[in-house]
């Protein structure tokens, strides 16, 4: 039982996943759970005693138990006693202060990773404000590689995301050229299939293969098909890159996903087999989302932000070159506006790179959510500014088949002239050998005749 006092009221936590969830900022997933707090003031009583709450009582109290659920026993199995050792004596508060002040770089973080369960890093995000979580996350630096290298500082990479409503081959090889005129692409090609057909994904891998290595394009591709497609194209020979699956933070919303630890492991075995990667050996991609566990009915009583922090643990497993929050995705009846949108894009990217992860964001929208592209735009610059590793590059930021809002390709073009950020090292470097653009790194305007058109007219 947990207990804090404001203005002569008592307000009392049951257990420990109630305290969290009482103490998270508003949104609309929580209340739908009935999980949030009733008040503001509750509200405050929850994050002020979160705020005292020493780090060492998440290594005791659960808060699904370990039993019953792999996620947990992999958090708790998976934790580092001696890193632990160093903040041991912390309160939530006093990692808070800690994380702010000039002593932490992104070195120190990095050697405390695993010392950090995702309840503590949740947690912690649930006392700060946005300027914290920009703060913290932008002293961090998660670097990895397997065709080119990303999360450098200094740089942005995108996702060219160029899906088509019937998986139409030159439709979407119409949109990748397009995006690569746009210098959009080296965080990966990735397509969402219309379909999961697996002679369909075949030929989609086919062509991606293709083009990247006619083109010689420091990237890679993938097919965001469920991983157990993939894992039988691979024994087909199929020209996989990144083997992708969205997870959960619990045991129940990964079977609702049709996978668990051990597919996933055999999933990244399968893909370490082919030994594709020219510079490194990340080969997992994964999406996550706030509102999944609860959509799948699966969320065992957990805040929805605390259960996103879960599915980092899930994904830190399997050293992964890309993860990213799908984080408006999921609609109004989890994250219902701009606000709760961007402040839940923040949590999500702070508590990820803590965690060790190379973490992107798809900073997007679904129709009947009370945002607008205004909105976006604004999280795109806090994004920017807090380190984030990629975001999406959607044709006009409209994706036509999964029908969501998404960013651009000029909307990437946008935030790293404004902040001075640039593409993957490998990339920006075929971008001007292709004379996409000038030595400055500016784009320039490309022939009629240039050799990535030939493809599309072939």
């Amino acid at each position: 039982m947990y207990k804090h006092s404001i203005q002569h009221i008592t307000y009392s936590f049951a257990d420990l996943k109630t305290l969290m969830a009482k103490a998270t900022p508003f949104r609309t997933g929580d209340a739908l759970a009935g999980l949030c707090a009733e008040s503001y003031q509750e509200r405050i009583a929850a994050q002020i005693c979160l705020a005292d709450l020493p780090l060492s009582n998440f290594l005791n109290e659960v808060v699904i138990p370990y039993e019953s659920d792999e996620v947990t026993r992999l958090i708790i199995d998976g934790h580092d006693k001696n890193s632990f050792s160093e903040i041991s004596s912390f309160t939530v508060g006093m990692l808070r202060d800690w994380l702010l002040s000039d002593f932490v770089d992104a070195s120190k973080i990095q050697q405390l990773q695993f010392a950090f369960t995702p309840e503590m890093v949740a947690a912690v995000s649930k006392i700060m404000r946005n300027q914290d979580l920009i703060l913290v996350a932008k002293k961090c630096e998660v670097v990895t590689k397997f065709k080119n290298t990303i999360g450098l500082k200094g740089r942005l990479s995108t996702r060219l995301q160029p899906n088509h409503p019937t998986d139409y081959l030159k439709g979407i090889a119409t949109s990748i050229i397009d995006g690569l005129f746009y210098g959009s692409g080296d965080a990966v090609i990735g397509i969402n299939p219309a379909t999961d057909n697996p002679e369909k994904v075949h030929s989609i891998l086919s062509m991606l293969d293709e083009i990247i290595s006619s083109f010689e394009i420091p990237t890679q591709s993938c097919v965001l098909t469920h991983v157990t497609t993939t894992i039988d194209l691979i024994h087909k020979n199929a020209p996989v890159d990144l083997i992708f699956q969205s997870i959960g933070g619990t045991e129940k919303t990964n079977t609702s996903f049709g996978v668990n630890l051990n597919v996933l492991k055999e999933a990244y075995e399968a893909g370490l087999s082919l030994n594709r990667g020219t510079i490194g050996n990340n080969v997992m991609y994964f999406e996550t989302g706030q509102g999944s566990s609860l959509s799948a009915n699966a969320h065992e009583g957990v805040d929805q932000q605390t259960c996103e922090a879960r599915a980092y643990a899930v994904a830190r497993m399997f050293n992964p070159h890309l993860v990213n929050s799908v984080v408006g995705f999921i609609g109004p009846e989890y994250l219902y506006d701009g606000k709760q949108i961007t402040r839940a894009a923040l949590e999500d990217h702070f508590c990820g790179k803590l965690l060790g992860l190379p973490m992107g964001m798809d900073i997007c929208y679904t129709n009947h959510a009370e945002t607008d592209q205004d909105d976006m735009d604004n999280l795109l610059v806090l994004m920017g500014t807090a380190g984030c590793n990629y975001i999406m590059g959607v044709p006009g930021a409209d994706d036509i088949m999964l029908n969501y809002q998404s960013t651009s390709f000029h909307d990437a073009l946008f935030v790293r002239e404004l902040l001075g950020l640039k593409p993957a090292p490998e990339f920006e470097s075929w971008l001007f050998k292709q004379g996409l653009t000038n030595d400055q790194g500016k784009l320039i305007a490309s022939k009629s005749n240039h050799t990535l058109l030939k493809y599309i007219d072939a």
